[in-house]
């Protein structure tokens, strides 16, 4: 894996340095397939390295919350007219606008720039996020009503589900999304697990028997 992310960033020597010099001292907590897995892996091990995951995790926080803020950032990223070089030339003044950062930061977001990348930023933030988790020791737990639950309902939800082999001992994450079109009841996803308890599930189950037996 080091010499194909090698290969990818041989424009860039100090990311390029910071991942071949780690890779065989340093692991990322779990593996991402893809390329922005790639990307995101190789960043990982460089900032661990440097002592620097939660400065370089929040430099992409504060640019990705950035680009959401400003369409013409957006539109930036993912233009297919601008060529490599006015790409990189540009990256370092957005990333000046978005706040001071790390120099890794930098020097990722120009190599992404210099391999014609930069559209899939939002990807490989996403994809450090995942890592950064599991380097925490958390887990995403999301559930979705048709309604917004309250902290208390939302928090019996959590605790019983932390204490079930489900959550794996580690610390969850927990988020409400509502879901008008579920009708009622609850589904429940706990990293790549979900629990269906949803009325719609139920009606959708029903009316296929009903359907079956005509």
């Amino acid at each position: 894996m080091a010499s194909r992310f090698a290969r990818l960033t041989t424009s860039v020597p100090q990311l390029t340095r910071s991942y071949a010099a780690s890779a065989q001292s340093i692991k990322a907590p779990i593996t991402l397939f893809g390329l922005d897995g790639r990307y995101a892996t190789a960043l990982y091990v460089a900032a661990a390295r440097e002592n620097a995951l939660d400065t370089v995790e929040k430099d992409l926080k504060q640019f990705q919350s950035f680009a959401a803020k400003d369409k013409q950032v957006a539109s930036f990223l993912e233009n297919p007219t601008l060529s490599r070089k006015e790409k990189k030339d540009s990256i370092a003044s957005l990333l000046a606008k978005s706040g001071k950062v790390h120099n890794l930061t930098k020097n990722f977001f120009e190599t992404l720039a210099e391999n014609g990348r930069l559209p899939e930023s939002a990807k490989v933030i996403d994809s450090f996020g995942e890592l950064m988790s599991a380097h925490r020791n958390e887990l995403s737990l999301v559930v979705t009503s048709a309604k917004a639950l309250d902290k208390a309902t939302l928090n019996k939800v959590a605790e019983a589900l932390q204490k079930s082999q489900l959550a794996e001992g580690k610390k969850l994450l927990v988020s409400n999304k509502v879901k008008p079109d579920i009708l009622g009841g609850l589904l429940v996803e706990l990293g790549d697990k979900s629990i269906d308890l949803t009325v719609s599930s139920k009606l959708a189950k029903l009316n296929k028997l009903v359907s079956d037996a005509v």
